[in-house]
């Protein structure tokens, strides 16, 4: 998922009896507090919704070493037993301090799942296309061992794909694709027997390209289309009240740049407003700049719809997210599916934010041992929140009795 989000504030931690480092994985390390009962606020906490979040991760995890009778537990258990639910928890699960190069606490920022108002068919009220992939992309996995070499063939392997071959009969100049694109994947379109580039947010805004692309659906305003490619999935309601899933199939090729830093660097926002928030207000009083604006980023992602009813988007587990239940992590340090005990505050506030959520997604911004990324849920309401989460919080994994964080990772 695209999440750019980024946070800062403080909190506690616990006394340690013992501590394990992932190896290979300097600067992050955990180190055992005991039970769940001593934890910050635990015994304020409501736990039905986190057992209904952790229900969702043993669907990935129930058949991992150490988590079956776990699961097999919680699978028997009403999320309205909150006597049952509370005993679970303290009882069979130990809490792990999570560190980052010494440092108890961490950046944890927000993201959501967009909803936007739209169509399957266009009109004046939906003139935006959300397209899928198009026809004239492909992709190519170019190894760092070749990388450097003036020209490569291809060959056609498929819908959108092409594959490294002596015997092809596509010329590749890795030299010609954008330096952020070299370390796994060039993507492009075919120019006679040549790959070239695929277009920019610019030119495919002008129409390049997306003649042959997939509409998924028309919405109502550019500019929540421009945050749902931010953020790499979102639901679209239709003209009948039904909804759409649309998610994250393939991105044009080109790094993603900040239109906030952008703004900022220019004098149009300080640093303090340039929130998502803060940059629709500007787009709102500057309308006539928003293709400008838009430019700066030249990344661009086409969409595929996704299966299910109205249930969260898909995380990196591979479970549907649950809103205010799910985070994101560095999966070297916190492994997917374990509970973890947030202690943070509100955005733009000090108000305690303290929640046993679950590690059920990964991002390309959230590194690090103490990095998290909060997930807010759908709608107006979870974005605002999420584009204004700055804070600063401590982590505590909780792995079942007798488990380790190396066993777990």
């Amino acid at each position: 998922m695209f999440r750019k989000w980024l946070l800062l504030l403080l909190v506690v931690g616990l006394a340690a009896c013992s501590t394990s480092s992932p190896p290979g994985k300097p600067g992050g390390a955990a180190r055992e507090s005991g039970a769940p009962t001593s934890l910050p606020a635990w015994s304020q906490q409501e736990l039905g919704d986190t057992l209904v979040a952790l229900k969702q991760s043993c669907k990935a995890i129930a058949r991992k070493p150490g988590w079956s009778e776990v699961c097999k537990q919680a699978d028997g258990i009403a999320p309205d037993n909150a006597q049952a639910v509370r005993q679970f928890f303290e009882n069979r699960f130990a809490a792990w301090k999570i560190n980052d190069g010494g440092r108890d606490s961490g950046l944890i920022t927000g993201y959501y799942e967009p909803l936007l108002s739209g169509s399957r068919t266009r009109s004046e009220r939906t003139p935006w296309p959300v397209y899928g992939i198009p026809a004239d992309f492909y992709s190519v996995d170019v190894p760092a061992s070749v990388r450097g070499k003036s020209s490569l063939a291809a060959r056609r392997s498929g819908p959108n794909r092409l594959t490294l071959s002596a015997a092809g009969d596509i010329e590749i100049r890795p030299a010609d694709f954008p330096a952020d694109n070299r370390g796994t994947r060039l993507k492009g379109r075919l120019d006679g027997k040549r790959l070239l580039p695929y277009y920019t947010r610019a030119e495919i805004n002008q129409g390049k390209g997306v003649a042959n692309a997939p509409i998924l659906a028309w919405v109502e305003d550019p500019v929540e289309l421009f945050f749902l490619q931010v953020q790499g999935s979102g639901r679209i309601q239709l003209d009948d009240g039904s909804f759409i899933h649309v998610g994250y199939a393939e991105q044009n090729g080109y790094g993603y740049q900040s239109i906030g830093k952008w703004l900022v660097d220019k004098g149009e926002l300080t640093l303090g407003d340039a929130s998502m928030q803060g940059i629709k207000d500007w787009l709102a009083r500057n309308p006539q700049r928003r293709l400008e604006l838009f430019a700066v980023n030249p990344s661009y992602v086409f969409f595929k719809t996704l299966p299910g009813d109205n249930g969260g988007p898909m995380g990196a587990l591979g479970v549907p997210l649950t809103g205010g239940y799910s985070i994101a992590v560095d999966p070297r340090y916190i492994p997917l599916g374990a509970p973890v005990y947030l202690v943070t505050t509100w955005p733009h506030s000090t108000q305690p934010l303290t929640r046993l959520v679950h590690a059920q997604d990964t991002g390309s911004a959230i590194k690090g041992a103490g990095r998290a990324d909060f997930f807010w849920g759908y709608g107006t309401e979870a974005g605002m929140y999420a584009g204004r989460m700055k804070q600063q919080g401590n982590l505590w994994m909780l792995l079942p009795k007798g488990m380790n964080p190396s066993q777990a990772l």
